[in-house]
């Protein structure tokens, strides 16, 4: 790796707008924001042209699998895929691995996997299962930064779903702890009889996928996590908002001062149903992408602060699960793979809506910390914070190709898009580790605990 003293370009993205500026780096952090002209005399300076300097994406919903499903996905792919998508710092989802991230125990066999392989920092959400509520003083000290819980089947048996009287028991903990709970928001009653009315439908049809997968199930279940969240003075956050119908609901709870907030991912933001051919299983995630109108309610949400940031929800699987040869939508695994893909693909919609690079660096950088308790030094370029920068192009376009990819298995809804905004370098700590799609050095990605630099 080579060490970087200054980075400059005319288009910095800081907290006080987009300008010409020059990043002074210090002991893997940023030393001064300063002049273009500044800092010339380092004697490592990287010039950035008219490329957009900004601080690395934070991602908080990635699901890398490792241990026990590393035939899935894996540290060291995952987070290579992060570093050439310009993502500096990732927090893991606690299911799919196995063990699941439940126990204090297990958060250290995930840590123990992860070590040495991560090319960029890595924190880990704890799990909240069907009784576990005493594990959770337990897993919050050992550094997860929140947890997260389904109200649906989550797909894996080792990571169950939980009820109101789960939550009931989890809820008053976490208040005391002051860590948030990611909800899954989907109940199991409207989709259950939504089904009971699809038995004879064409499982390879997305649409009967979306109709098996209706709003109501997300509207009721954002209903149940914002009372309680009232009831208990508890942080709750939803995520993968997929639905228009939604929006009204965040947008009362965050008018009444309750410590709610919401995401929404890509595939959301860039897709619509209509467009989605039958058995294109690769498109399949839980809740489903809704049409095109639903599409647009969610950008206005984002407008107007309704829905907080954008995240991946990276949750990739062996091809074989996707079932594409029987193109059946019940049966393929429910996932998206885009980690390597989020800047450019939200990019391209935004630009095209003519949203600026400071509502990206909000909607992707600072946002996503502030749900993890990293906005004191992440998330932003200002001084003291870490050095973790990308330098990108957001004018140059692409067209994704499956086998340039850095996840471990190449199939996603992404594949032959033509994208604008190429990753050009991603610096982790000040040091240089992604360069023109080339890695440089080893792996040297921090394993993130909750209230340690």
């Amino acid at each position: 790796m080579k060490t970087i003293h200054a980075i400059r370009s005319k288009r910095v993205v800081t907290p006080e707008g987009v300008r010409p500026a020059t990043v002074l780096l210090r002991d893997g952090a940023i030393e001064a924001v300063a002049g273009y002209a500044d800092g010339t005399a380092s004697k490592h300076i990287y010039d950035a042209g008219n490329s957009v300097v900004m601080p690395g994406l934070v991602d908080t919903h990635v699901h890398i699998n490792e241990p026990g499903r590393t035939e899935w996905e894996g540290f060291s792919t995952a987070t290579r895929a992060a570093a050439a998508g310009g993502v500096t710092t990732l927090i893991d989802m606690p299911l799919n691995s196995i063990p699941a991230t439940t126990t204090a125990v297990a958060l250290e066999k995930k840590r123990a996997a992860a070590k040495g392989k991560c090319w960029v920092n890595v924190g880990f959400w704890g799990g909240v299962v069907p009784g576990n509520a005493g594990q959770l003083k337990a897993l919050a000290s050992a550094g997860v930064f929140g947890f997260k819980c389904f109200l649906v089947p989550s797909g894996v048996a080792e990571f169950e779903g939980v009820v109101e009287t789960d939550l009931r028991d989890a809820l008053p903990e976490l208040a005391t702890l002051d860590l948030p709970l990611l909800v899954h928001a989907e109940l199991p009653g409207p989709i259950d009889a939504a089904n009971k009315k699809l038995r004879q439908a064409d499982r390879t049809a997305h649409k009967t996928w979306l109709q098996s997968r209706p709003p109501e199930a997300e509207t009721q279940a954002i209903e149940l996590m914002i009372g309680l969240a009232e009831e208990f003075s508890a942080r709750v956050h939803i995520v993968h908002v997929s639905s228009e119908r939604s929006v009204p609901l965040l947008q009362r709870a965050r008018n009444a001062g309750l410590h709610v907030s919401a995401e929404t991912c890509p595939h959301y933001l860039f897709f619509a149903s209509s467009a989605i051919p039958a058995g294109r299983t690769e498109f399949k995630c839980a809740p489903p992408i809704r049409d095109a109108r639903n599409r647009e309610k969610l950008w206005n949400a984002l407008s107007s602060g309704a829905i907080d940031f954008i995240v991946s929800d990276h949750s990739p699987s062996p091809i074989a699960l996707k079932c594409i040869r029987s193109g059946d939508f019940f049966k393929a695994w429910g996932g998206i793979a885009s980690l390597q893909l989020g800047l450019p693909a939200v990019w391209t919609k935004m630009r095209a809506k003519k949203y600026s690079l400071e509502h990206l660096v909000r909607w992707m950088c600072s946002g996503p910390a502030q749900l993890a308790g990293l906005q004191e030094h992440k998330g932003s370029i200002v001084p003291g914070h870490d050095a973790d920068l990308i330098v990108w192009n957001p004018e140059q376009r692409f067209t994704v190709q499956p086998k340039k990819l850095q996840h471990r298995h190449k199939l996603t809804p992404y594949a032959h898009q033509t994208l604008h905004g190429v990753v050009e370098a991603t610096f982790l700590g000040g040091e240089m580790i992604y360069d023109c799609g080339r890695f440089r050095g080893k792996p040297s990605g921090k394993l993130l605990r909750r209230g340690q630099r």
